[in-house]
């Protein structure tokens, strides 16, 4: 196998985990270009005609399948932004995997913008999956874009992972949630060096008993930012909890700003943050266990981020 179909597939693995062409529908993009699509019996994808992208559409009723959609860029000085859109009918479960694997080996800049759109039907559940993960010599840059629309009783759970080698991310969520919908968003991320983090995340509950989960963990260390602003606003009769913690270590830098704002009487919202270093009797229990200092550390953090 040569090497650049290795890079190829450690990418895919990271941000798919995909180890060969997955059941289902799927559509994957290289380096700015199109390299493979399936459709499914009760899942199209079709190539957006004015700007790059595409549309994924979601018959009534389809349970227990899945869509992957993922991206690499293998080659230096590639920069992107892709358009995509995803129509999700009534009463379905469905799993969307995407993702951005970058391998960047020159001295250009390689960047790969998303701007997703998802509209999740009466009754309708789906499981996003996000993962994001860099490598290489050249500047690495990602901005994830998303707005979702649920309608009543609706459910999305969204994860976002990003657990190394970008340069720079700036990440933008916006949801609106119908009623009796459900919102569960987790997000994990892991900065180092000089790398930079962005996230925002705004839910906005319009309908009644609807609800909102935002927890966000993160670690940074070396000399990366990390910047946090969760929130939530309530106007009807709902819950939402916003829960930050992250670890700070070295000459690292974290702003966590949750918000939560209340327009009904009936709204019961709940924000929480932390940031904070690894405790020493953390890492001291675990070396009675036989670890060494660095083991007990790498131990913690992983346990945080899983």
């Amino acid at each position: 196998m040569s090497d650049v179909n290795i890079i190829k597939r450690g990418l895919l693995e990271k941000v798919a985990d995909l180890h060969s062409v997955p059941a289902g529908a799927y559509n994957l993009r290289e380096n700015g270009k199109g390299a493979g699509r399936r459709s499914s019996e009760n899942i199209t994808i079709e190539n957006k005609e004015e700007v790059p992208g595409i549309v994924v559409s979601v018959k009534d009723g389809t349970k227990n399948e899945s869509v992957h959609i993922p991206v690499i860029i293998t080659e230096s000085g590639i920069t992107e932004t892709v358009y995509n859109d995803f129509i999700i009918g009534r009463d379905c479960d469905v799993l969307i995997v995407a993702g951005c694997g970058i391998h960047n080996g020159g001295d250009e800049k390689s960047a790969h913008d998303g701007v997703h759109s998802l509209f999740v039907g009466e009754n309708s559940r789906v499981k996003y999956v996000e993962k994001h993960y860099a490598e290489g010599t050249g500047k690495r840059s990602m901005k994830p874009t998303m707005t979702v629309k649920l309608e009543a009783g609706a459910t999305v759970e969204i994860e976002t992972v990003q657990l190394g080698g970008v340069s720079d991310s700036i990440r933008e969520t916006e949801i609106v949630a119908g009623e009796g919908s459900e919102v569960i968003i987790n997000e994990r991320i892991m900065t180092s060096g000089e790398e930079m983090v962005e996230s925002k995340t705004s839910v906005i509950l319009d309908g009644a008993k609807s609800s909102a989960r935002i927890n966000s963990r993160s670690v940074a260390r070396g000399n990366s930012t990390q910047i946090f602003y969760p929130a939530i606003t309530g106007n009807a009769e709902c819950f939402g909890h916003v829960q930050c913690d992250s670890v700070i270590m070295d000459a690292a830098a974290v702003r966590s700003i949750p918000e939560i704002c209340a327009n009904s009487v009936d709204a019961r919202l709940i924000h929480e943050a932390a940031i904070g270093r690894i405790a020493g009797d953390q890492i001291l229990k675990l070396q009675t266990l036989g670890l060494t200092p660095e083991e007990a550390e790498e131990r913690i953090l992983a346990g945080l981020l899983k």
